[in-house]
């Protein structure tokens, strides 16, 4: 109900109703994930994220009726954490995430859009205030949306840039290729990833693309931790068509954005422990 075939991959272990649009979701992150791995010592803030969507979806399937088939986009995600609460330490990672939907809209009697805000905590402490807003579409209607671009086809994967320069320990992790112009890189899918393609899709998975968001603050800005994130999905990005990745510094921290047939196609402000 995750979207997660792979049990590794997946945070959630229950939900709970607590009223008309509030629920409480029990989740476990792994110390040693195969791709949110360790971060310095931390765990990887994009646990937050991953953990946000798949509790979204979880609610939406097992407890406002959403069919299995139907297909979610996330359009914004935003998180606020600190780095002292990330510190990996001795004890289990036993997260639990309150979820609260609001502005629900129907389309007759399906769900159509919401807001979906959520507070992580972890032995009672806040660990993470997030926010969202999601979008459902049955699987007719994005069979229709989508057209044939389920047939479409990725290139080979291009080759990456360094691990160390991206912030990661393996190349199969690096979803940007070397720079074309200073902080400018293409990005670089490998639709054979067992976490970023976990399952089949039609376009550029947002999980990906925050990835790549904070692989470029960290070729930016070497050893960057995103204790802030504030991301906008603006439309599907194509696997089939190149999209580069761009970085520039900002007081707030690092502004990135995803760039494609010449339009801007998702944009995130990340922010570091002293922003």
């Amino acid at each position: 109900m995750a979207h997660r075939p792979d049990s590794r991959d997946l945070f959630p272990t229950g939900v709970a109703r607590l009223g008309d649009t509030r629920f409480c979701v029990p989740a476990h992150w792994p110390r040693a994930h195969r791709f949110f791995a360790p971060v310095a010592g931390h765990q990887d803030p994009l646990l937050i994220a991953e953990t946000m969507r798949q509790a979204a979806m979880l609610v939406c399937h097992a407890e406002l009726g959403v069919p299995l088939g139907d297909a979610f986009v996330m359009w914004e995600l935003r998180y606020t954490t600190a780095a002292g609460q990330l510190v990996l330490g001795d004890d289990p990672w036993d997260v639990m995430v309150e979820v609260n939907c609001s502005d629900v809209r129907r389309r007759g009697s399906g769900l159509a859009s919401m807001r979906v805000d959520f507070v992580l905590r972890r032995g009672g402490a806040v660990l993470a205030v997030c926010g969202s807003r999601i979008s459902c579409t049955s699987a007719a209607a994005y069979r229709r949306l989508r057209g044939d671009r389920s047939a479409a086809v990725p290139p080979p994967p291009l080759p990456a840039l360094a691990p160390r320069t991206a912030g990661r320990a393996a190349e199969r992790d690096v979803v940007l290729a070397p720079p074309v112009a200073p902080g400018r890189w293409p990005l670089r899918l490998d639709t054979g990833h067992p976490t970023l393609f976990g399952r089949p899709n039609d376009h550029v998975p947002g999980i990906l693309l925050l990835e790549a968001a904070r692989q470029a603050a960290n070729a930016t800005v070497p050893g960057f931790l995103p204790v802030t994130l504030r991301s906008d999905f603006l439309r599907y990005v194509e696997l089939d068509r190149p999209c580069w990745i761009e970085a520039t510094t900002a007081a707030a921290g690092v502004r990135v954005r995803a760039v494609q047939d010449g339009e801007p196609v998702f944009t995130c402000t990340l922010g570091g422990p002293d922003a």
